[in-house]
């Protein structure tokens, strides 16, 4: 299933949201004009597992965490930062216009790192850089599944040789996307993948988890003000 859009209207114009996409695509332009030399941005911007389970031994804090954060601005091709965008777009308006700016940034930023920790957790000796904003928007999504279960969202089905369009509840659509993570994330456990590229599926699944377990904490930040207070 592929969302489009969703009918579900926001109070305020999603300055943070619309700044990350910004971001994103800004950081996608620079990796393009680096041409043969964007392996090595990878792995200098990129999340590498065994380098960073190094720098955390050695108590280097700065080189462990700055690329925890850069990598979720850069991607791995116009697919890749096509489709999150897609879903960033879609679903962190929403988000924003519930958490607030601030309270949104922060969320969007935590739900990243989370992503990246659990990654590093399954695969610490990997030697491939990880790069992309999807840890981070998953964590948006489980906090839009939360607060807009039965907001309706203009989807792509495939249906055999055909596509169908067809409204339905986030529950079903981003339920859905999850389940397919969560799967993928478990075949990928007995599959070979730390020596090759590929998807981080269980930075997927972390991101969404720290989404479920972080809005908890936020909504209570925003309860009594007029700007982010909302019910789940």
């Amino acid at each position: 299933m592929i969302p489009l859009r969703d009918r579900n209207p926001t109070r305020h114009t999603p300055i943070v949201n619309i700044g990350i996409i910004l971001a994103n695509i800004a950081a996608f332009l620079f990796q393009l004009s680096r041409g043969s030399q964007i392996d090595s941005l990878y792995y200098q911007f990129g999340v590498v597992p065994s380098d960073v389970v190094a720098s955390f031994s050695n108590f280097e804090l700065g080189a462990a965490f700055l690329p925890l954060f850069t990598s979720m601005f850069l991607h791995g091709g116009w697919l890749h930062i096509a489709g999150n965008m897609l879903y960033l777009w879609i679903f962190g308006d929403n988000v924003e216009d519930r958490l607030g700016r601030f309270r949104y940034l922060v969320f969007y930023l935590l739900c990243g790192l989370s992503a990246s920790f659990l990654h590093i957790l399954i695969e610490p000796g990997s030697q491939v850089p990880t790069v992309g904003a999807s840890g981070a928007i998953s964590g948006v999504l489980a906090a839009y599944l939360l607060m807009f279960p039965k907001a309706r969202v203009v989807t792509i089905i495939p249906v055999f040789l055909f596509l169908q369009v067809a409204e339905l509840p986030a529950l079903m659509v981003l339920g859905f996307w999850f389940v397919m993570q969560f799967f993928s994330g478990l075949v990928s456990l007995s599959a070979e993948t730390s020596g090759a590229g590929g998807v981080a599926w269980w930075a997927h699944i972390g991101g969404f988890v720290a989404g479920l377990a972080f809005i908890v904490p936020f909504r209570k930040w925003g309860r009594g003000s007029s700007s982010g207070g909302f019910g789940l």
